[in-house]
C-alpha cells in the first residue's frame, strides 16, 4: 500500500507529476476548513499545505502515521513547528528558489508607488484623461534616492543589487552585520534601526515573522520616517500595524506605501480600498509559472526525502536535526 500524501489546496502539476507515481495523492482544490483538516490529516503520512493552512497542535496530534509536513511556501508561521518537532515530524518550507521572484515584485511596487501607476491606470479607464498636464499624477523619483532595506535575507539582498542599477544609496539593518566584502558587493551600508528609518527614501521590509518582527513597524516608527517617504510590504502581514499606517497615509505623514501582506489576511483593514496613495496587492510576492513550479518540485522533493528516510533538504529554520 502506498503511502498517502495529503495536498491541501490546489498544487502545479509538474510535482504531482513526481509524486504520483510513488504516493498515493488525496487532492483538495479549495481551502480545507480547521474540522476537515483534522479528518484529512488521519491516515495521511505527508502533508503539502499553504501558508492560509493553520497547522496547529490538535491537527498535528491527529496525525498518528505523519512524518512531515511541507509547506509551500516561504513562511511557515502557520504550522507549530516546535510540538511537530517534539513529535518527530518534520516541517519544510522551499528557500532558495522565490527570493529573485519577491524582489522583481519589490521593484513593481516602489515604482508603481512613486510614479503612481495604478492611480494613473485608473484615470485612464475610467475615461478622465484630456491630454498631458504639467501636474498630472506627479510622483517622486527613485534614481539616486535612498532605499532602506530591513532584512538583508535572500530577498533584501536581491532587491538590493537592482538598487545598484538606480544609482542609489542603500541602507540596512538587521540583527548580525554582513562581512565587509558582502556588502561592498552589494553596494550597502549597515546602520541602526532608528536610522534607516529616519533616512530612507523608500523602505522596504523582508523579516520573518517572529515575536522580534511582530509589528515592528508601528507609530513611532512611522513618525520617524520622512514624510515624503513610500513603505513597501513583501514580508508578513503583522510586521506591520495596519492602522498606524493607514492613519499616517490619510495624515499625509507618509508619501505612500504598497502592500502585498495584511495583519488579518486576506481581509484588508478599514479605509485602506479608500486610499489613493496605498497600492494593495494580493500576496503575490512568488506568483511566476517559473517559481511557482520551483517551489512545488522542492515540496515534492522533501516529500520524497522524508519518506524514504532521509532527513529534507529544506527543513524550516531553526528545526532540530
Amino acid at each position: 500500500m502506498k503511502p498517502i500524501v495529503t495536498v491541501t489546496n490546489i498544487f502545479p502539476q509538474v510535482a504531482l507529476d513526481k509524486l504520483s507515481s510513488k504516493y498515493d495523492l488525496k487532492m483538495n482544490r479549495t481551502s480545507l476548513t480547521p474540522e476537515e483538516l483534522k479528518q484529512k490529516v488521519l491516515g495521511s503520512d505527508a502533508i503539502i499545505s499553504y501558508l492560509t493552512d493553520r497547522i496547529d497542535q490538535d491537527i498535528i496530534a491527529r496525525g498518528t502515521k505523519l512524518k512531515i509536513i511541507a509547506n509551500y511556501g516561504a513562511g511557515f508561521n502557520n504550522v507549530d513547528v516546535t510540538y511537530a518537532s517534539e513529535r518527530g515530524i518534520w516541517v519544510t518550507n522551499t528557500p532558495n528558489v522565490l527570493h529573485e521572484t519577491t524582489a522583481d515584485l519589490t521593484w513593481a511596487m516602489i515604482l508603481g508607488t512613486a510614479r503612481r501607476v495604478v492611480t494613473a491606470d485608473r484615470y485612464v479607464r475610467e475615461g478622465k484623461f484630456q491630454g498631458w498636464g504639467a501636474k498630472l499624477f506627479l510622483g517622486g523619483d527613485v534614481y539616486e534616492k535612498t532605499l532602506g532595506i530591513i532584512g538583508l535575507g535572500e530577498i533584501g539582498r536581491s532587491v538590493a543589487r537592482r538598487a545598484i542599477g538606480f544609482n542609489m544609496r542603500t541602507l540596512y539593518h538587521q540583527r548580525n552585520r554582513l562581512p565587509k566584502k558582502e556588502e561592498q558587493e552589494l553596494n550597502v551600508e549597515y546602520v541602526t534601526f532608528e536610522k534607516v528609518l529616519r533616512e530612507s527614501d523608500f523602505l522596504t521590509l523582508h523579516v520573518p515573522l517572529t515575536e522580534a518582527t511582530e509589528y515592528l513597524i508601528g507609530n513611532d516608527e512611522i513618525a520617524l520616517m520622512k514624510k515624503t517617504a513610500y513603505l513597501i510590504h513583501t514580508a508578513r502581514g503583522k510586521v506591520i500595524d495596519d492602522y498606524a499606517l493607514v492613519a499616517a497615509l490619510k495624515e499625509g505623514r507618509l508619501a505612500g506605501a504598497a502592500l502585498d501582506v495584511y495583519e488579518n489576511e486576506p481581509e484588508i483593514t478599514e479605509g485602506m480600498s479608500e486610499l489613493t496613495n496605498l497600492m494593495l496587492l494580493p500576496h503575490i510576492g512568488s506568483a511566476s509559472f517559473e517559481t511557482r513550479d520551483k517551489m512545488a518540485l522542492l515540496v515534492a522533493d522533501n516529500i520524497i526525502d522524508a519518506l524514504s528516510g532521509k532527513t529534507p533538504r529544506s527543513l524550516v529554520p531553526g528545526y532540530p536535526k
